[in-house]
């Protein structure tokens, strides 16, 4: 009879003496603890021996079931060995990934993760978005979105790296005193730059409207790089993301980053290609890299 033994019933078996009874088995297994008895008497029927001591603690294996639960492990060894091997030959990832990102984050933090992936995965190609609206990835108009939000989008999957910091900078040569360091009231009678029109919905573009005269905006600019060039020109100081600003010897910050600027940082996919596998070995490396960049990103000195 014993013959007529399946993978599953191993398999049932060394779940009870893993968990010492029926219900943590049933969990184990995802199926209900009547299903888990009743199984278990057929096992024991067909084997004609019990497998278990039905104690009040628990389920205790007789020699008979350890064989068994320890048949099941090394089968399970065995599996996993074989899918290892499995996966060993499968072919290097190849084609091609379309990416969405700005042209902050693109010249600033991710040209050199980019390259670094062309270097680690040479039959992936690379077609990269710029651009500050954020393409369809359900419509497929992307495969990864690299982006700066609060809400990268509840159909999305991915991972949040860090909180995308912003400052207050000025440039180094314009001797801004200390006393207008600790009264950010005089600051605001300074000139100023500042982002456009076209991106009003950033936190920071919204302060500079709330706290500065319109008098005293000398330059507004549609691209963070703008501004950011505007401020190493002299034209005013603005507030400006750490991660470019921090880098830049002409360029001082005036205030600590400002938590009410900061926005997460994401790199985004959309469920029904995240397991691809060009695209999950983009997201995987991509992520890793970001996360090494973390304290610049957040700001720390």
């Amino acid at each position: 009879m014993s013959s007529k033994l399946a993978w599953d019933d191993f398999r049932l078996v060394k779940a009870i003496t893993d968990h010492g009874g029926l219900t943590g088995a049933a969990g184990a297994l995802a199926v209900n603890h009547s299903t888990v008895f009743r199984r278990l008497g057929q096992i024991e029927e067909m084997v004609g021996m019990p497998l278990f001591e039905r104690r009040k603690t628990g389920y205790v294996a007789t020699v008979a079931g350890a064989e068994m639960a320890a048949l099941a492990g090394r089968m399970e060894e065995d599996v996993t060995a074989f899918s290892r091997r499995l996966a060993g030959r499968d072919v290097a990832p190849s084609g091609e990934i379309r990416i969405t990102t700005t042209d902050t984050l693109h010249l600033n933090l991710l040209l050199p993760i980019f390259a670094g992936f062309r270097r680690a995965h040479p039959a992936i190609r690379l077609d990269v978005v710029i651009g500050n609206q954020a393409l369809n990835l359900s419509k497929r108009d992307a495969d990864v979105a690299i982006r700066a939000s609060d809400t990268p989008g509840e159909t999305l999957v991915g991972r949040r790296i860090a909180t995308l910091a912003w400052a207050i900078y000025g440039r180094s040569e314009d001797g801004i005193t200390a006393q207008e360091k600790a009264d950010p009231a005089r600051l605001y009678q300074r000139d100023w730059v500042a982002l456009g029109d076209q991106l009003s919905h950033v936190k920071a573009a919204r302060f500079v409207r709330e706290h500065v005269a319109p008098e005293r905006i000398a330059l507004k600019s549609s691209a963070v790089l703008g501004i950011t060039e505007a401020v190493e020109q002299g034209l005013g100081i603005g507030p400006l993301p750490c991660f470019i600003a921090d880098r830049r010897p002409g360029l001082t910050r005036l205030l600590p980053p400002n938590p009410d600027f900061a926005t997460g940082l994401w790199v985004l996919t959309h469920p029904d290609i995240r397991h691809v596998p060009r695209v999950r070995a983009f997201m995987d490396y991509c992520s890793n890299e970001l996360m090494r960049h973390r304290m610049l990103i957040e700001g720390a000195e």
